[in-house]
């Protein structure tokens, strides 16, 4: 895997993106882990599961983290699909970008409600496909 994403499998709107990315990861470069899994400390002892519950967390290949929105540049860029993010990254825009996706990963769950009805997944409720 060139990127492994962990994201929260409780979020209803960020599995809706992880699916997004597997249907486009035709190449299978993106490895996906939710951070709820039982296991995930076993398999990943380096992962802060309390930080990447407040910000999204990728692990390259290379054994360097990414956070936030430098995870989905860097995921959408594997898939060659959604090629405006990269703007997100341009020095003057980024920090606006950064703050706006602190806000959302803070309220996730309210805007997964306003825009899904949904504000978590129960187990099995909103499985990947």
């Amino acid at each position: 895997m060139e990127l492994t994403i962990f994201y929260d499998g409780t979020c209803p709107l960020c599995l809706n993106e992880m699916q997004q990315l597997k249907r486009y990861d035709s190449l299978n470069r993106i490895g996906l882990e939710d951070i709820n899994a039982a296991d995930i400390n076993q398999r990943f002892p380096d992962l802060d599961v309390v930080q990447a519950n407040t910000i999204l967390h990728g692990l390259q290949a290379d054994g360097t983290w990414l956070y936030g929105l430098d995870v989905t540049a860097k995921a959408w860029g594997l898939t060659g699909k959604h090629g405006w993010i990269k703007m997100l990254r341009l020095p003057v825009i980024k920090p606006v970008a950064d703050l706006a996706y602190l806000a959302f990963a803070r309220n996730r769950y309210r805007i997964s409600y306003l825009l899904t009805g949904k504000k978590r997944c129960d187990t099995g409720s909103c499985n990947i496909k």
